[in-house]
């Protein structure tokens, strides 16, 4: 899909509401959220009744759309050029290109984005797989560099092989690199029997027990960091040249989770030759999420 299909396919809110509605319920199941009935007829272009205890709701209710004063075809193109560009937008961008008043809507737009671009039961990586932590922002003044830093936000990432090259990745942020958190995030995120592949970090001994294999990685005098573990430390450089250059730096410690979630979606879809597609992984996604309001996004 390029440009000129995207604005002729979702040109009227109609559109952009039957598209929802094919979404919400492309396995034919319009469960009702307040008696769990199976059974709906539409009342109108906009509302479903459930036949069983006639409980009414939007078509965009429990979706990232819901309560929004905005017409759905501005919510699409939204996702468009989010999708549509190789790194992003800002939220600056996303104001100025669509003509928003405030700019605070256009950051909570893309706030509830990111939210919808982590997939609900998405697959783990598997096979071969590195694994490391990285601190994202400058240390304070006599800060400690390294694990322990100060001031920093601690990232776990994973990066699965593919034929000695970089495959899909996953990233979390964790309070520290002890045992149990790094343990939780390869669990959270890699299929047990894969290979994990370290820097010999202690906090990741004990993963064979969990039904992992293990390999580390010998440190020689003369090696660079980035030599260690070539296919995380790529990611880190990518991840931190995105970070500078999509967002100028500016990414809070309090949201930098969702910023992490941003990037896997587009670096995960990076050989993706269809615009089309993406914007459809991300729409999909938005409908399955629950709704999050300026407040939430805030007070996370």
């Amino acid at each position: 899909m390029n440009l000129t299909e995207f604005e002729k396919e979702f040109s009227t809110e109609e559109q952009c509401r039957e598209y929802l509605l094919k979404l919400r319920y492309e396995d034919g199941v319009n469960i009702c959220p307040k008696c769990g009935g199976s059974k709906s007829w539409l009342v109108n272009k906009t509302l479903f009744e459930c036949s069983d205890c006639g409980h009414q709701r939007s078509v965009i209710a429990g979706t990232i759309f819901q309560d929004t004063h905005k017409p759905l075809t501005l919510w699409f193109r939204a996702i468009w050029y989010v999708t549509s560009g190789k790194n992003g937008t800002s939220a600056l961008g996303l104001q100025q290109i669509l003509g928003l008043g405030s700019y605070r809507t256009a950051w909570t737009w893309l706030h509830k984005l990111r939210r919808a671009m982590v997939r609900p039961g998405r697959d783990k990586l598997m096979g071969k797989i590195e694994v490391d932590e990285a601190y994202f922002g400058a240390p304070g003044k006599g800060g400690k560099r390294g694990r322990g830093s100060e001031n920093k936000v601690l990232v776990a990432i994973a990066v699965e092989i593919n034929d000695k090259k970089v495959g899909r990745i996953r990233m979390a942020v964790i309070d520290s690199a002890s045992s149990e958190n790094l343990h939780n995030f390869v669990e959270m995120t890699c299929e047990k029997g894969s290979t994990i592949i370290t820097d010999g970090w202690s906090g990741y001994n004990g993963l064979s027990e969990k039904g992992y294999l293990q390999e580390t990685t010998k440190r020689k005098p003369d090696d660079a960091d980035d030599t260690l573990l070539p296919h995380v430390h790529t990611v880190i450089s990518l991840l931190k040249r995105w970070l500078l250059g999509t967002l100028q730096g500016s990414c809070s410690k309090e949201h930098i989770g969702y910023y992490l979630d941003e990037y896997t979606f587009r670096f995960n879809r990076r050989k993706s030759k269809s615009r089309g597609m993406l914007f459809y992984r991300l729409l999909q996604n938005a409908v399955q999420i629950a709704p999050v309001t300026y407040a939430d996004i805030i007070a996370d």
